[in-house]
């Protein structure tokens, strides 16, 4: 199997400190370049000592980034970069040949107008919004096969997604009144020396943020319009909690068909256990919980894994899914990873179990 090279744009945050621990030990790739402006001139184990063990982290030394000098060193280049500034570099490294994951939100939505709603400035590359896949592997694997752009979905969108579009699609719930309430830990926030993220402000504290609009509804209710093939708008509701990694998200649901019978209860869990099932049922990083196991951070902490459990409410006519996913590796950096996997053939799980 060919070894591709691969090159890492903003290496310092913690998406990018995760995409370095995967892709040092990732058996079919070779990490030839890493880039943080505050960070050059040293080492991967300078900056990051706990790769240091690993024996490139003492040779492989952090550059400015530069677009022309990547395109020459690598073949795959993953940009963990703000949103804005990530499309600077895209455009180039495409220009050269170089096929780009992308992890901000710059490549998230098809539409220009939408990106200028939530991200208020104009897109700086709208006309490659068309040629971007949108990077979730469970629902768009054989299009990430063959794209030489990838746009690595938001930690928050995963974590609805997935568990919504299978019901969306078999036409289980109802497009209208969702309610999605998540909680994630603080490296969500990116690595950044902001108040609201000191440990005396977070630490025993909870609190929503981004209320009523945040910037991860752009993609959320773009990509349910898909799955529903109609336009759909949805109550979603952010909380920070004061933990460092995780993302708990319940949703509230209406399901199409009513269920006041027992015989009701029966028949529409079997539907949406057989739905999940047909979806996911054979996914590598899907866990489908049965009996009385609920999805817990704890059990997907570091892994590329997301939980999904649900349950009928008989009493207020609706379906309870719950879904828990490590918001760095399945929320960003173990998800640009699966994606890479499959456009350059490898097992879809190399270096990430």
């Amino acid at each position: 199997m060919t070894t591709k090279k691969v090159a890492i744009i903003g290496a310092s945050g913690y998406s990018g400190e995760e995409l370095v621990r995967l892709l040092l030990h990732h058996p079919h790739v070779e990490l030839a370049a890493v880039t943080s402006r505050q960070n050059a001139g040293q080492t991967v184990a300078q900056i990051f000592p706990k790769f240091a063990s690993h024996p490139i982290s003492k040779t492989l030394r952090f550059s400015e980034p530069n677009a022309e000098v990547l395109a020459r060193q690598a073949d795959i280049v993953f940009l963990a970069l703000p949103h804005g500034v990530a499309a600077e570099f895209a455009v180039p490294l495409l220009d050269a040949g170089c096929v780009v994951i992308d992890l901000s939100a710059d490549f998230r939505l098809k539409s220009a107008a939408a990106y200028k709603e939530f991200y208020a400035h104009d897109h700086p590359a709208p006309k490659l919004l068309k040629k971007s896949v949108y990077g979730l592997p469970e629902i768009y694997r054989e299009q990430i096969k063959t794209a030489l752009l990838v746009a690595s979905p938001g930690c928050y969108p995963t974590s609805i997604l997935l568990p919504v579009i299978p019901l969306l699609r078999a036409g289980i719930i109802k497009p209208t009144g969702i309610i999605a309430d998540s909680l994630s830990g603080v490296s969500g926030a990116g690595r950044k020396a902001e108040a609201d993220y000191l440990f005396v402000e977070c630490n025993e504290s909870a609190r929503p943020y981004g209320v009523p609009k945040h910037r991860h509804l752009s993609e959320i209710e773009e990509q349910l319009s898909f799955a529903a093939n109609a336009k759909v708008t949805i109550q979603f509701t952010p909380h920070l909690i004061p933990v460092n990694r995780g993302i708990l998200t319940t949703l509230y649901l209406a399901p199409e068909k009513h269920f006041a019978s027992a015989a009701e209860v029966v028949s529409l869990g079997e539907a949406i256990a057989e739905c999940y099932q047909d979806a996911y049922g054979h996914e590598p990083f899907v866990r489908l919980l049965d009996g009385n196991s609920l999805p817990d951070t704890k059990n997907v902490a570091g892994t590329n894994v997301i939980e999904i459990a649900w349950r009928l409410d008989r009493r207020t006519g609706r379906l309870i899914v719950m879904s828990a996913e490590d918001n760095i590796v399945k929320g960003a950096s173990g998800q640009a990873v699966q994606s890479m996997n499959l456009l350059c053939g490898f097992p879809e799980t190399a270096g990430l179990v």
